[in-house]
């Protein structure tokens, strides 16, 4: 699939792809797709690009890297055609590792060692919301990722994927390539360190 051929199906609206609700579950997408349904393609990557750039744009810090290697993995995937379904856990968590994997390569081969970072995605992220509400959001935002990035890189990473990305603890176990139990070791440091966190930046009724 050319870069140009992606654009065309991340543009198509929401309208052209018939049959296709936003309650239809993802592995039904994705099996409907392996049965030849191009459009239940369409309508995975029209849900997941945007939340995978940003999720390989912290991982290489990078927006054109982070752009390139999104496109990887969907083409990755509409080109092989893979089972995922069943055992091997949900669309998403197989496109997230696909994406980290390809994301971690060239970062490898760049000879760059970045850990996982939010730094500087907040200039990159656009926003639609009026004038007043984007204020207040990039303030949150800002307040999270600046948190966020003052943590330890694994706790970062698997807090961003599961409150972030909305990834269930084993979902995030696929991606990250640890056990599940692991995850909840990690979550439960992370959600106490991010407490600490915000309560340094005077926020202290924080859910999370």
């Amino acid at each position: 699939m050319s870069t140009c051929e992606f654009v065309h199906r991340r543009n198509l609206s929401y309208n052209q792809i018939m049959g296709i609700t936003q309650m239809t579950a993802d592995n039904e997408l994705y099996i409907r797709f392996r049965s030849g349904d191009v459009a239940a393609f369409d309508e995975l990557i029209r849900r997941y690009d945007d939340s995978l750039q940003w999720y390989m744009y912290g991982i290489l810090g990078d927006y054109q890297d982070a752009e390139d290697m999104m496109v990887e993995a969907f083409a990755k995937i509409l080109q092989k055609r893979p089972r995922i379904e069943g055992g091997s856990g949900s669309f998403k968590a197989y496109l997230f590792k696909t994406g980290r994997n390809l994301a971690l390569n060239l970062r490898k081969h760049a000879k760059r060692h970045e850990a996982f970072s939010l730094e500087g995605i907040e200039a990159e992220v656009p926003s639609e919301e009026s004038t007043e509400r984007q204020s207040d959001a990039r303030e949150k935002r800002t307040i999270l990722y600046r948190c966020l990035d003052r943590m330890d890189p694994k706790l970062r990473e698997v807090l961003y994927l599961v409150y972030l990305d909305g990834l269930s603890y084993a979902d995030a176990a696929k991606v990250l390539k640890i056990s599940a139990k692991r995850v909840d070791n990690l979550l439960a440091n992370g959600k106490k360190r991010m407490r600490e966190e915000l309560e340094k930046e005077g926020i202290s009724d924080s859910v999370i």
